[in-house]
This record gives C-alpha cells, sequence and structure tokens, in this order.
C-alpha cells in the first residue's frame, strides 16, 4: 500500500489519538485510513458544496465554528 505523509491542525490529531484510546480504532493509521475513506465516499455521494451554498462557513468547522469538526 502506498504511504502519504501529511500534516494536520493539532485538534484533529487530538480527536484521531482519542478515537484510538477509547478503542474506536486498533491504532492511528487504521483511523486516518478509515476517516478518509468515509471522508471521500460522502464526498462522491453529496459532491462538492458550493460557496454559495455553503452557508457562508468558508474555513471553518463543519458545524460553522473554527474549532468544530464532526466525523
Amino acid at each position: 500500500m502506498p504511504r502519504v505523509k501529511m500534516t494536520v491542525p493539532e485538534h484533529l490529531e487530538m480527536q484521531i489519538t482519542q478515537m484510538v484510546e477509547r478503542g474506536e480504532f486498533l491504532n492511528r493509521e487504521e483511523a486516518v485510513e478509515e476517516l478518509l475513506s468515509t471522508g471521500i465516499k460522502a464526498y462522491k455521494t453529496s459532491g462538492p458544496i458550493d460557496d454559495e451554498e455553503s452557508g457562508g462557513f468558508e474555513g471553518e468547522g463543519m458545524m460553522g465554528h473554527e474549532d468544530e469538526y464532526v466525523f
């Protein structure tokens, strides 16, 4: 399997670590792979969101707050 090196914001890294610690994933690699796969599937299903349709939350978290993301 190809390897990918990436940098993520600290708050995302902390969320991934917490999911692994809670036993939702065996390790960080599995967590990142599953979360990326789920995100890609969701993207393919819904497609990209037009800026006009996004409600003006450009550059903010999914819930409209800078540090709030939902997986």
